[in-house]
Parts: structure tokens; sequence; C-alpha cells
């Protein structure tokens, strides 16, 4: 976990993620996945420079692969944005971080 995020699991997603009343976004990672261990910096700064409008947690999809299975996670990393408890953004793949802001900063008023 980086020093912002926190970690999600099956036992906690329902009411970390889906009863949220602030945004959250999920990086769906494992810890073999490379393009994870580079986008992990990214989605820790993000988790930063959001503080108070977005939470972010990590979900580790060899731990918790039920949860990645019912949101059609097929591809790590997978960034999926919660909003209303409902899938308002979905980021597949490595992507700079000027991207996945311009992808959820619009679902954060």
């Amino acid at each position: 976990m980086g020093m912002h995020t926190f970690e999600v699991t099956t036992g906690n997603f329902q009411k970390e993620v889906l009863e949220s009343n602030e945004p959250v976004l999920i990086d769906f990672w494992a810890e073999w996945c490379g393009p994870c261990k580079m986008i992990a910096p990214i989605v820790d700064q993000i988790a930063q420079e959001y503080d108070g409008k977005l939470r972010v947690g990590k979900l580790d999809t060899d731990t918790h692969g039920e949860v990645a299975m019912k949101y059609g996670i097929m591809g790590i990393p997978t960034l999926l944005l919660f909003k209303g408890g409902h899938v308002a953004a979905r980021i597949t793949g490595y992507q700079p971080k000027e991207r996945i802001v311009g992808q959820i900063k619009p679902h954060l008023s």
C-alpha cells in the first residue's frame, strides 16, 4: 500500500467502496504484475492530491479475485472509479497520470 491508499478486500468492499459518500478509485493489481508496479506511485500521488475529494484503495486480485471477477477485470492494472456505488470510469492498463486524472476529475464534483 502507498502512504495515502487503503487496502480493499472482499470483506470491506461493500462498506468502504459501494457505501462510501466520496468517490472511490480502486487499483486492481497483483504482486507479480510489472505495469501494476509502474502505476502504483501515480495512484499514490492521485490519492494525496485529491485527499478529501477522492478515496483511493488497492485490491490484490490474487487474494480477492471474486471482486475482480464481479466487475469483469480481465487485465491488470485496472482502475475503477466508483461513485454512489456504481462504476463511473474504467481505466485499463498503464496510463500516464494526466490521462487518469482526465478521466476521474469530471466525477469529483
